[in-house]
């Protein structure tokens, strides 16, 4: 298929990792459908005239109220899906693909607490990397340790 063909949103991730093995978290509330509330990394879209690391760095701001600096590349994960853009309800019924980058970061300074106002993000949070295994969370968040802990 022609890439003018399907409508393709590009998203920056951040795997943030503190001393005490705890990953930050984004808690996204699922948008118009609130039964797919889950946890899931921090960042989202890109805008049209930002850089992936400049966007990664703002959507880490909004989401859980910290500065923060990419420090490098961990992985991308594409993928696509028949139906239209699942984030907006309001998109065309064209194909859609997903294409996310994910950064290792760090914070750099800030407050823990979301930002955004009517959102798709209600609250971020420090959790026990270990207990990941016990919370509904996204499939990201697995693709970034693993390549956090490859890259370590």
């Amino acid at each position: 298929m022609h890439f003018s063909e399907y409508d393709t949103r590009l998203a920056g991730y951040a795997v943030i990792v503190n001393d005490d093995d705890e990953i930050l978290l984004s808690w996204f509330n699922g948008g118009k459908d609130r039964l797919h509330a889950i946890w899931t990394l921090p960042g989202g879209g890109i805008e049209f005239d930002e850089s992936i690391e400049a966007g990664t760095v703002r959507e880490i701001k909004e989401e859980t109220g910290f500065d923060a600096e990419v420090v490098r590349p961990l992985t991308t994960h594409s993928f696509t899906e028949a139906r239209r853009n699942p984030i907006f309800s309001d998109s065309t019924d064209r194909p859609f693909k997903g294409v996310r980058v994910v950064y290792e970061a760090r914070i750099t300074g800030g407050t823990l607490g979301t930002l955004e106002v009517d959102g798709t993000t209600d609250r971020a949070e420090w959790l026990p990397i270990d207990s990941l295994q016990n919370v509904r969370h996204a499939r990201i968040i697995d693709l970034g340790l693993d390549a956090w802990r490859a890259a370590v």
